[in-house]
C-alpha cells in the first residue's frame, strides 16, 4: 500500500490533480476497510494486496460517483472499496475445492436441519447434526463468514448505487425500503449490522462488545441477512 499511495500522491499531471488529491484523502478509509476485513477473511490475502485492491475500489467509486465528492461520498466509497475486495477474494476462489464441497454439503445439511426443525438450529443441534464438536462448528462459522460478508455487501451496495443514482423520490423510496429491513430485525441483529458497518468493528471486536463468541456473531449476522432480504424483496 505503501508504494501505491506514494505514487497516488504523487504531483499528478495537469487534469488529474483533483482526483489525485481525493485518493489522498480517502485513503485513511481504504484503511479502515482492510482493517476490518482483513480479521474476517484470515490469511486469505495480503494485507498490502487487499490495500491495493481497496484503493483501486476509491478510483472506480470516485469515477461513477460523479462531480465533486460531498458528505455522502464517504459511505458509497466505502461499500465500493469493501465490494471490490471481495469480489477479488471470490475471484481467486481461495478455498480449496475438497472444502468448497464440504461447505456446500454442510450448508445442504443445515438447511434441511432448519426444515426440519422449522427454526434455525442452535450450535448444539448443528454441530450434531455435522458430526463435529462445538468447536469444530464454530471454526466452520468463521470460515463461512466470508461469503456471507460478500452477500451482505451487495445488499448494502445495490441500496447505496440506487440512491446515489436514482431521482429524489426514489431515493427516498430506497431509504424507506432500507429503514422497513432494518425494523424487521431484532435488537441484537440491529446491533451487530450498527457495529458492523456504521462503527466498523471486527467480528472479534463486536463479540467482546456483546459478549458472545465471534461464531455466534456470525449466525446474528447470517440472520439479519435473511430477514433483510426477505424484506427487500416485498418493497
Amino acid at each position: 500500500m505503501a508504494l501505491v499511495m506514494e505514487y497516488a500522491c504523487m504531483q499528478p499531471p495537469a487534469g488529474a490533480v483533483a482526483e489525485r488529491q481525493v485518493l489522498c484523502d480517502y485513503a485513511p478509509l481504504v484503511k479502515r476497510v482492510v482493517r476490518q476485513l482483513s480479521s474476517q477473511v484470515g490469511g486469505a490475502m495480503d494485507r498490502e494486496d487487499m490495500e491495493q485492491i481497496g484503493l483501486m475500489g476509491l478510483l472506480d467509486a470516485l469515477r461513477r460517483y460523479g462531480g465533486v465528492p460531498d458528505e455522502r461520498f464517504g459511505a458509497y466509497a466505502g461499500l465500493r472499496v469493501r465490494g471490490a475486495i471481495l469480489d477479488e477474494l471470490r475471484r481467486q476462489d481461495w478455498r480449496p475445492r475438497t472444502v468448497r464441497q464440504e461447505a456446500h454439503r454442510s450448508r445442504d445439511a443445515l438447511r434441511e436441519l432448519s426444515r426440519k426443525l422449522g427454526r434455525e438450529p442452535n450450535e448444539a443441534e448443528a454441530s450434531a447434526a455435522l458430526g463435529m464438536d462445538v468447536a469444530a462448528y464454530q471454526e466452520y462459522l468463521l470460515a463461512e463468514n466470508a461469503e456471507t460478508l460478500a452477500s451482505f455487501d451487495e445488499l448494502m451496495h445495490d441500496e447505496a448505487l440506487q440512491q446515489v443514482g436514482g431521482s429524489v423520490e426514489a431515493q427516498y423510496m430506497d431509504r424507506r425500503s432500507l429503514e422497513q429491513a432494518l425494523l424487521a430485525l431484532d435488537a441484537r441483529e440491529q446491533r451487530v449490522i450498527q457495529l458492523y458497518y456504521e462503527f466498523e468493528l471486527s467480528l472479534k471486536e463486536i463479540a467482546a462488545v456483546l459478549e458472545l463468541t465471534e461464531a455466534r456473531v456470525c449466525q446474528i449476522n447470517k440472520a439479519a441477512l435473511k430477514k433483510m432480504r426477505a424484506v427487500l424483496a416485498d418493497a
